[in-house]
């Protein structure tokens, strides 16, 4: 199949698969005698593996790490609960930064509402001020 049947079967443009070609996500496919890519359905279904990965919150190049294991005849299902493992707790950090930020967030506003309110600041007091909290 040509690369606009791929890029409306797996929903991934024209231009995305190109680009997963080049990162070795995609193996390069064949060509056709007028120079066409001719693309296997195991080229969508790597596609749609990819984008199942990256669903789930995998980067590119983790997403290469795992079909280069399965391509060397490992089992990568191992390494895929490490990355997930490691995600979640990223994302625990990330949780855990984002509350603080709220609260401070919060705390500023609860001063700035003790604010004068300033017509003379050069763009908003609150925000000026703030680096004074």
């Amino acid at each position: 199949m040509r690369i606009g049947e791929l890029a409306d079967r797996s929903g991934v443009n024209p231009t995305t698969i190109r680009y997963y070609e080049d990162i070795g996500l995609l193996p390069e496919p064949e060509r056709t005698p007028s120079g066409y890519r001719d693309y296997t359905e195991a080229a969508g279904a790597r596609l749609m593996f990819v984008r199942a990965a990256q669903t789930i919150g995998l980067s590119l190049g983790e997403i290469r790490e795992v079909l280069g294991l399965r391509e060397q005849g490992q089992a990568p299902c191992p390494h895929v609960i490490t990355l997930l493992e490691q995600r979640a707790a990223e994302l625990a950090e990330r949780i855990a930064a984002l509350e603080q930020m709220r609260s401070e967030l919060i705390e500023l506003a609860q001063q700035a509402r003790q604010l004068p309110l300033r017509a003379d600041a050069e763009f908003c007091h609150i925000i000026e001020a703030a680096r004074r909290f």
